[in-house]
Formats: structure tokens, sequence, C-alpha cells
């Protein structure tokens, strides 16, 4: 069942991400405590205008190391998530102290991967960011760092806050960094680097992301170009900005919301002049006797298209990454983003288009399988040209977006289905978990391309006995059918088109 976030008119979410840097510093590793007050003032000033606020803390390590009295941070992963275990108390009790001055309670949310695998597990968690939220509570989230075997992160905060912010269905994700915004060039080499304010389609970004993260944090620029396209999949608005000036946030919002209303009121002028030209015009042609009175009319309305008011205000420097017209939300977001793929499935552009016309996986469909993963587990679902065949090339259909309003100032039609995949132009053999053998797809004409995520009903052995079958031979093959499909519907997601409900449009505030 979809979890939805009840807010009152005008009532904001807006997630607040910290790295390491701007908590503690990378060397001493003494608290940022000046940053830290600010962006403690700046929470409460925000909660106090209604809104709701989450953070995305980093720095359990960082103090850890300060607590321990430890130069540097350690390779040898037990090491690191026991300074995280030592540093997230220190940690706690500092967010505490400081929010306990504007009389601000708060929550501890710490998070893994594994918490959210489990779809119960995904929807407990955001039950309780509503409950803390609807208690005037601020969650500070972390990733359990204690627990992290594979890796000490998700990846790194900055994807952790974009899944948060998905969780929470947030408005905003401020991702605050050493920079003020993003460059077309790295400005510290080039006197002529242009700032980016908006960006309207990652897809087609220009910018110097080459900057790497910090001595302490995992994250870099490339990581929050990551955790914004994650986070405007799902529907919010994504900003870059410097974590030095936390003041700046509310600026920010304030533009932001601003523009956003400007040109919706700038639509429905548009709109509503349209339709009055063309009542004037169908009057005028009514009465070819009054044409040369009601004409002018006509044509005097149509000088005066009202222009979208801005505040005059300087607005801080920031790049803003808008949310994408139709959100990813609920199922489909956490079989995207809450779910690690375990393996992958190749299919043809005959399944294709059959999970396009919204049926599911069937067996006959699969071209190959990779990796070792099991029923209820989720891979990545990726489309190819079988070899050996006479078929049509594989083409992959775009969806045009619906004419729904929305409050971003763009949309995205078509929609791509497609998204590259890294290897596949890498390796001039298919590998399963049988070892390399004779590709039984074509690798560059047209490239392998993923598509999107699904949460099987077969394993990967199971997958790879019955490919290519009709459902019909899948008790034949295996000795029992747990179901006609490798994947129901329900449990497929692609990449930039999925919703669970159709969009609303968004009211003004």
């Amino acid at each position: 069942m979809a979890v939805h976030m009840k807010k009152m008119p005008g009532q904001l979410t807006v997630v607040i991400k910290l790295g390491t840097s701007s908590i503690v510093d990378e060397k001493t590793h003494q608290p940022l405590l000046s940053i830290l007050s600010l962006i403690v003032e700046t929470a409460c000033k925000l909660h106090a205008d209604g809104h709701r606020v989450v953070i995305v803390s980093s720095g359990a390590i960082g103090v850890g190391l300060r607590q321990m009295n430890l130069p540097r941070r350690p390779k040898h992963l037990p090491k690191v998530q026991a300074l995280a275990a030592i540093g997230q108390c220190k940690l706690l009790a500092l967010w505490d102290q400081l929010f306990g001055n504007l009389s601000q309670p708060i929550a501890q949310v710490l998070l893994t991967r594994n918490d959210i695998a489990d779809r119960t597990q995904y929807q407990n968690a955001q039950n309780t960011f509503i409950e803390l939220l609807s208690m005037g509570v601020i969650p500070i989230v972390n990733e359990n760092d204690t627990l992290a075997v594979t890796e000490i992160k998700f990846g790194d905060n900055d994807t952790l806050s974009a899944i948060t912010a998905g969780m929470v269905q947030a408005d905003y994700l401020f991702l605050m960094t050493d920079v003020d915004c993003l460059y077309d060039k790295n400005p510290r080499t080039n006197p002529d680097a242009k700032a980016i304010e908006v960006v309207e389609d990652i897809s087609e970004l220009t910018a110097d992301v080459n900057s790497a993260g910090s001595a302490l944090g995992t994250g870099g620029m490339s990581t929050k170009i990551v955790a914004a396209r994650l986070a405007t999949s799902a529907g919010v608005t994504t900003v870059i900005t410097k974590s030095s000036k936390p003041g700046n946030i509310s600026a920010i919002i304030k533009h932001a919301e601003q523009q956003r209303k400007a040109n919706m009121s700038s639509r429905n002028s548009i709109s509503n002049f349209q339709d009055d030209a063309v009542a004037n015009l169908h009057a005028a042609s009514h009465d070819l006797s009054n044409s040369t009175s009601s004409l002018p009319e006509a044509e005097n309305q149509s000088t005066t298209i009202p222009t979208p008011q801005t505040d005059a205000e300087p607005v801080p420097l920031h790049t803003r990454f808008l949310p994408i017209s139709h959100p990813i939300r609920d199922r489909y977001f956490w079989i995207l983003h809450g779910l690690a793929p375990h393996g992958t499935i190749y299919i043809d552009n005959g399944a294709f288009k059959a999970l396009h016309d919204k049926a599911g996986l069937l067996p006959v469909g699969i071209v190959d399988v990779e990796g070792h993963f099991a029923q209820q587990e989720a891979v990545r679902i990726v489309v190819v040209k079988r070899l050996n065949t006479t078929s049509a090339p594989v083409t992959l259909p775009t969806i045009p977006a619906p004419h729904t309003p929305t409050h971003a100032t763009h949309t995205h039609a078509p929609v791509p289905l497609r998204h590259p995949l890294p290897h596949a132009n890498s390796h001039p053999h298919s590998h399963t978990s049988s070892g390399t053998h004779t590709p039984l797809y074509e690798l560059t004409n047209p490239a392998p391309f993923e598509i999107g995520r699904a949460v099987v009903n077969y394993s990967a052995s199971e997958i790879r006995r019955i490919k290519g079958m009709h459902s019909t031979q899948i008790v034949k093959e295996l000795g029992y059918a747990d179901s006609e499909y490798v994947a129901v519907r329900e449990n497929i997601a692609f990449f930039g088109i999925e919703r669970s409900r159709p969009p609303t449009p968004q009211l003004e505030h």
C-alpha cells in the first residue's frame, strides 16, 4: 500500500545533506561549530515557518577520529566501523545540544540498504518519518556504518540523502558542499567559467565535476550529480550550494518558489488570453457588419500578456536541478533505488514491447542471464538483439509525457527508456555463472541498454533453464511452476517513466 505524506497548504519538506567536510575540520577533526550552528538556526527557522526539515548528516567517522586522537581515516574496515560507532554517539549529542538551545527536538534515524530492501521495512521507515515530521521533530539521518559490510556507506551519503528525499516525498534536497554551484569549467583555472544556475535535463549537463571528496568523506561532485538524478526522478528539486553559507537555503527556496508560481501564473494567463481571443474572434465573425469594431478589441487584448514578476533581491549562487514532469513514486521508486540488483536478465525486443504494453516478463523473451540471485531478489533488465535472428533491429520506443501541468518549469517529452550499460562494449563475450561462453546477443550493433529493474519469481539457475521457453514448458523443465511470469508487471520498473499513480497538478500555495 502506498504511503503518502499529508502536508498543509504552503508547507514544504526540505532535506539538507551535510558532508563530513562541512561538519569537522579535515586536518584537526574538530567540529565546525560555526557552520553547524548556522545549519541549526536555518533548520529551526524553516520549521518555524511551517516547513518540515530532515537532516542527512555525515561525520561520524571524522568525530570518532577526534575522540580517539587518530591522525587519519584507517583503511581496515572493522576499524572504520568502530570509529563510526564511537563518533556517532558524540555527533548526535552535538546535534542534540545545538538544537536543544532552540528547544527543537530531534531524532536519530540510522539506515542500511538492507533495512529498506524489504518492502515492509521500507514502508515502516516511511511511516516513522511521517510520524516524526508530524510531531514537529527534525530527524537526523545517517547510515548505520557499524553494520555496513560491503562498503561503509550506501555508496556515499549523497545517495542516502536522495533516497531519503524520495522516501519522505520531499520538495527540496540541498546538497551542501565546499563550492557555491556548478560551473561549466573549473573556476580555479578558468577565469571565464560561468555559473550554472538551473539544470533542466541532467543528461545534457556540461559542467566541471572533477572535484573529489575530502580525505574523510567518500563523495565528490560526481556523486552529487548521481544523487541529483535520483532525487529529481522522484520529483524533488535538488540544489547544490555552499555549506559555509547555510543561511542561503531560505533565500534559495524563496526564489525557487517565486519562480515556480510566476511560471504557473504566466501559463495560466497565456491560456486565458488565448481562450478570450478565440471567443472574441468567433463573436466578430458571427456578424460581419460588426467585424470592424470587434476585431480590434481582440487585437488590443493581445498586447497585454502578463509577464512573470520575480523578486528583485539578489539570489545566492547555487545550481538547481528541476524535477522531472512525472516523478517515480512509491513502489517503483523502491524497486529502482531501494533494492540492490543481484544480477542481470537480458531480454529481446519482443519482451521489451510486451513490458511496455504493461504485460509481465515471460521466459520466452529472455536471451541470457548473468549473476547469482534467488527468488524475490532484484535484477537489472537489459534489452539486447539476439544473434542469428532475422528479426528487425532493436528499437527502444519513447513515451511522450502527457500534457499534465506540474510545478516544474519544463517537461521531458519524449522520455528515453535507455540507460547505457557501462560494460556493454568492453567484453567480447557474455559472462554467466558457468563461465565465459559465446555471446547470445549483439554487443555493439546495437549495444545492450539497461531499461530498469525487476523483482523475479525464479532464481538465476532456474531462469537459465527456462529462458526462451513458453510458459507451458516450465513445469516439464523444472518439475514445478511458481508463476508463468519470470517477473510480474507490478514488480518491474523502468527508469524515467514509471509512476504508481497519475500525476496530480500542483496547486498554488
